[in-house]
């Protein structure tokens, strides 16, 4: 019979799983980035890094960030946005965005609620910078999880920037408040969060917080300024000829 056959008992295997051998590990590198375009960053593209090194390397793959780029003409390019505000409105947690060196991009009272990463696209970071108009209150004002990156923030009065909660972290930046007869009102950080009533967040990772590293800080009365109940802790400097290099946190005491 033809059921008894090995060349028909083959052919019926083979037609059982008609995907067999059509694995999307095969796809090349430019189609797997495509997919995971469509991924939300938190939590689809995060587990999809947990997956391999290959998978790792895409999933954060810089052609994945949405980009900051002035000088943009076409609009309809998808991922790239004439201003910070824009990027930051479009993004969804847990985006990066890459912010073009050269310029200057002006901030102004920005309000961030989702976790994002904003990274300065230059060498240095001079080479991008963010000046907060005189009247604003800060350049960027964080109420999520964040972290800034080789980015220079300039205030011309008041401060460059404004933690109200989540966990801020700052490496490797420029904070510069411009010298004015008002330098008291004037601040690099100012943060208004307070420590939770609980034990439990903190045992979680989720406590309010500011994080500092290799940053410079210039000008203004005061590095920090705490209104809320967190504190100043682990202060380390730094000194060179032209500069001072801060590390510290602000957290829970």
């Amino acid at each position: 019979m033809e059921e008894d056959n090995p060349k028909f008992k083959k052919l019926a295997r083979h037609s059982k799983n008609p995907f067999r051998g059509s694995h999307i590990n095969n796809l090349d590198d430019g189609c797997l980035m495509l997919i995971f375009s469509f991924l939300s960053p938190i939590p689809d593209r995060y587990n999809t890094a947990l997956v391999c090194h290959r998978w790792r390397f895409l999933a954060c793959h810089p052609r994945l960030w949405l980009r900051v780029d002035r000088s943009v003409k076409d609009l309809s390019q998808p991922g790239v946005y004439p201003s910070i505000e824009t990027a930051v409105s479009a993004a969804r947690p847990g985006d990066t965005i890459l912010i073009a060196a050269g310029g200057i991009h002006r901030t102004s009272n920005i309000q961030i609620k989702k976790p994002l990463c904003l990274i300065g696209a230059g060498e240095l970071p001079d080479d991008t910078t963010l000046i907060c108009s005189r009247g604003s209150e800060s350049a960027l004002e964080f109420l999520s999880t964040c972290k800034l990156a080789n980015l220079t923030v300039r205030a011309e009065l008041g401060c460059c920037l404004l933690h109200r909660s989540g966990r801020l972290t700052i490496d490797g930046c420029i904070l510069q408040c411009e010298s004015n007869p008002l330098d008291h009102l004037s601040h690099a950080i100012v943060t208004t969060a307070t420590a939770p009533c609980g034990i439990q967040s903190v045992l979680k990772n989720t406590a309010d917080s500011v994080t500092v590293t290799r940053t410079r800080i210039e000008g203004g009365a005061k590095a920090v300024l705490t209104s809320g109940t967190l504190s100043l802790q682990q202060v380390r400097v730094i000194y060179t000829r032209t500069s001072l290099f801060f590390w510290f946190s602000v957290e829970q005491s």
